[in-house]
């Protein structure tokens, strides 16, 4: 019997508008590391869609026989096998063209977060994105009631949780060599944040 797959219905109603705006962002060619790809839903509607990229799914290991099971049952030839990645841990010893990440960074620790943009800083190769999406607020204030609400529970859930700010990014991203280069409004009051590395 096969085992159920993992699903969020949040995957399901934000994946065709990222999808539209990844369109043009990505490049052309090469290899793109998914960071926390969760349930897969994401990389495997987005890579049929980008057949002359290569796409590396990651997650922490408790994760990874749910999100290879979907990406087993799509056959996406340009999807690799799911690979662990912890943020604090040992990143793929491999330069990317481009990575992406959904709603992780209100769900990690600052610290955490910290982490995934000097991961994704030393492993980026020159001017290419990172795509991160998800709520964020803006000049330091919630950019809509909702916002409020959502960040208001996920720090009742654990205060090292909650909205990161787009210009603290931005400046957590200028020391790892990218920076904040496109702020692209989505449904339902999230953001696609585009960092592009700043190598010479």
């Amino acid at each position: 019997m096969t085992p159920e797959l993992p699903f969020a219905e949040a995957c399901e109603r934000n994946k065709s508008p990222i999808l539209n705006s990844l369109r043009t962002l990505l490049p052309d060619r090469g290899r793109v590391l998914e960071i926390g790809s969760g349930t897969g839903q994401h990389v495997v509607h987005f890579a049929p869609r980008f057949e002359r990229l290569s796409w590396q799914p990651s997650e922490r290991r408790e994760l990874l026989p749910g999100l290879n099971a979907r990406i087993r049952s799509e056959g996406c030839v340009n999807v690799l096998p799911a690979i662990e990645l912890d943020v604090f841990g040992a990143w793929p010893d491999h330069e990317y063209a481009a990575a992406y990440s959904a709603n992780t960074a209100h769900i990690m620790s600052w610290p955490g977060v910290c982490a995934m943009f000097s991961g994704v800083g030393r492993r980026l190769g020159g001017a290419g994105p990172f795509c991160l999406y998800g709520p964020f607020n803006l000049g330091g204030r919630f950019t809509s009631a909702s916002n409020e609400q959502f960040d208001r529970a996920l720090r009742e859930r654990d205060p090292e949780m909650g909205l990161r700010d787009a210009e603290a990014l931005d400046t957590l991203a200028q020391g790892h060599q990218m920076a904040l280069q496109e702020r692209i409004q989505m449904p339902a009051n999230n953001l696609l944040l585009v960092f592009r590395g700043n190598r010479v």
